[in-house]
């Protein structure tokens, strides 16, 4: 299910829009320790960071599983955004050369982020709240949300710029605005998947 999800947020941005993505797996992990980050009680936080104190203004922070996996989607896509505004002027193999080089980012800032994620050591004995519902659920609602969006005027947008990026902009489409919108979905999908992964996991770190 939470593979569903990835393929599905994948496709959107690089079967529905024709844009070549490399960073999933950036995004990934950024909702993974976003979600876990804030579902983690006090207690547990204080046992995983040993070598350096977690930050003063999340070692208090504690939410349910919802509202953090909904904070870890809405902060990928967020991330997402601002990734596509900068990347998305670039076309084909160095698009996906800068998604790449993002992703590598991402891993050396969790690997180096001591206070915040815990660096190498990772996140240990997060709690199992990923079960089947959760993820199949998940899974069921994204699909369905994607499928509305794909037969919606974006989603005819979003195929237009894949098939004529030239021909769809002299139609009136703001082609740089569409794709950034895509990419944002897509990465926040992503998180949401990552968040999932982490608490079905219930351990994670930056490889």
């Amino acid at each position: 299910a939470i593979n569903i999800i990835l393929a599905l947020s994948l496709n959107l941005i690089n079967g529905f829009t024709g844009l070549c993505s490399l960073g999933h797996a950036g995004f990934m992990a950024v909702g993974a320790y976003t979600c876990a980050i804030l579902s983690m009680s006090p207690d547990q936080k204080a046992a995983n960071y040993v070598l350096q104190p977690i930050v003063p203004w999340l070692e208090n922070m504690h939410l349910p599983f919802l509202p953090s996996l909904l904070v870890a989607g809405l902060f990928t896509g967020f991330i997402g955004w601002l990734l596509g505004v900068i990347a998305l002027r670039l076309r084909d193999d160095y698009l996906a050369i800068a998604t790449l080089g993002f992703s590598e980012i991402i891993r050396v800032v969790l690997t180096n982020a001591q206070a915040i994620t815990n660096g190498s050591l990772g996140l240990k004995g997060l709690p199992r709240y990923t079960t089947m519902w959760w993820a199949w659920g998940t899974a069921i609602v994204i699909t369905i949300f994607l499928v509305l969006l794909i037969k919606s005027s974006y989603g005819r947008a979003f195929k237009s710029i894949r098939d004529n990026e030239i021909a769809a902009e002299a139609m009136g489409i703001d082609v740089f605005g569409m794709k950034v919108l895509s990419f944002t979905i897509s990465s926040a999908l992503a998180g949401i998947a990552g968040g999932l992964l982490a608490h079905y996991l219930t351990t994670i770190d930056p490889k």
